[in-house]
């Protein structure tokens, strides 16, 4: 964690994975991120996998660095402390519906004198108000059906749906962003805004800024299947001769330049650019247009040549290049985990599992980054927030909790 976000305060509501991963990314810059759930937890709260103890993994990883409040959010009077406390902190992170009693106007109607003017961020399925999640906006993007084996019938191939809820994570990201932006705006005049980020414009809004959407309309067409070669590019996958699989990409003259001398190809690539009237080293289009008679020569390069000698070839080279792991082997890396300063000293868990945790991704040089801090227990901060933020008493949170509207600590 870094804290240069100290003294920000953001009320999240949310569940899943782009909501929380907004609220995450300002925790882990110094942000006091409040967490409001219902008492049972929110829809995510036990979202697979789940350890021995019941506790989810993916839920501890996206809460890492937030308080908790637990309330009964299906009652009246539940609701009306969540809406008090994001109109108390002018700040709020959320994906429930604008028509709620969590809509930008209901929490601004409420805030105190002298409280910010409300900045609301709330994501959304689509920009008309239908329900998406990453799965259904991938659908409607069009990459699953660009990905697979090249020899696949672009007519009735299946689609490749890929694991990454990526989508959720990109918006996760850009609310953040968002956020901050709208805060900066805020410090400049005063002004609050209401900020609606649409899961679904995300995706095609990255289409469409990679070029895909310019490009599907100027050829009239799909693109065709590629496999795992790279789009308008040299690259692919290769196998060696013990069986390592790994990918390399040339995008440069120094990386093609890199890999023609790791694999041992320059006289095979003269005479090739010979026999086709072509210069490989003139860019990506003569590479990206005759892929496959290349991916023929490294592929045989590749074939009489094991892991360990190719490997260290390449790296002599500076060329890109990196073998393919499972997901297990890449959590037990030394080299991508354990001697990663990503990665910190695992702090007490609630799940009760010890296990690597992030940092923040940025790296600030002469800037101390702190330990990776837990994820919250459900209901932990309940009393201190509800104290703090509205100043309710001890008895008066006593007995919302002998009522049943506010929760507790549910570690065991």
């Amino acid at each position: 964690m870094y804290n240069l976000l100290s003294g920000l305060s953001v009320i999240e509501t949310s569940s899943f994975v782009a909501s929380p991963t907004a609220g995450l990314y300002c925790a882990q810059m110094g942000a006091e991120v409040i967490r409001v759930d219902h008492k049972e937890g929110g829809l995510d709260y036990d979202r697979y996998m789940l350890t021995e103890a019941g506790r989810s993994l993916s839920w501890e990883n996206l809460n890492r660095a937030k308080k908790s409040v637990a309330l009964d959010l299906r009652s009246g009077e539940g609701r009306e402390l969540l809406v008090e406390l994001a109109a108390t902190t002018g700040n709020l992170i959320t994906n429930l519906p604008e028509k709620s009693f969590l809509s930008h106007g209901a929490v601004a109607a409420r805030q105190p004198d002298g409280a910010p003017d409300l900045v609301s961020v709330r994501i959304m399925g689509w920009h008309d108000g239908r329900q998406a999640m990453d799965f259904t906006v991938n659908a409607a993007s069009g990459y699953p059906l660009m990905c697979g084996p090249e020899d696949w019938d672009m007519a009735n191939a299946p689609p490749v749906n890929q694991v990454l809820p990526a989508w959720d994570f990109i918006t996760g990201a850009y609310c953040a962003f968002a956020l901050l932006a709208a805060l900066r705006h805020r410090d400049a005049t005063g002004e609050g805004n209401e900020v609606r980020v649409p899961l679904g414009d995300v995706a095609i809004g990255t289409m469409a800024n990679s070029g895909a959407l310019a490009e599907m309309l100027y050829r009239g067409a799909d693109r065709e299947r590629l496999g795992n070669a790279i789009w308008g590019a040299f690259g692919r996958d290769f196998r060696s001769r013990d069986g390592v699989r790994f990918m390399v990409a040339a995008l440069t003259p120094k990386q093609w330049d890199g890999l023609v001398a790791a694999f041992g190809l320059g006289d095979a690539i003269t005479a090739l650019e010979g026999e086709l009237g072509v210069r490989f080293a003139d860019g990506d289009g003569p590479r990206f247009e005759n892929r496959h008679r290349l991916f023929d020569l490294f592929q045989d390069a590749a074939a009489n040549a094991d892991w360990a000698d190719l490997s260290a070839r390449l790296a002599a080279q500076g060329t890109t290049f990196e073998r393919y792991r499972t997901m297990h082997e890449a959590a037990s890396d030394p080299e991508l985990v354990t001697n990663n300063p990503l990665f910190g000293p695992a702090p007490a868990n609630p799940s009760g599992f010890d296990y690597p945790a992030t940092r923040s991704f940025a790296n600030m040089p002469g800037r101390d980054v702190g330990n990776p801090a837990p994820a919250p227990y459900l209901g932990q901060h309940t009393e201190e927030v509800l104290a703090n933020r509205l100043g309710l008493s001890s008895g008066a949170i006593g007995t919302l909790v002998d009522r049943g509207i506010a929760r507790l600590s549910d570690k065991e």
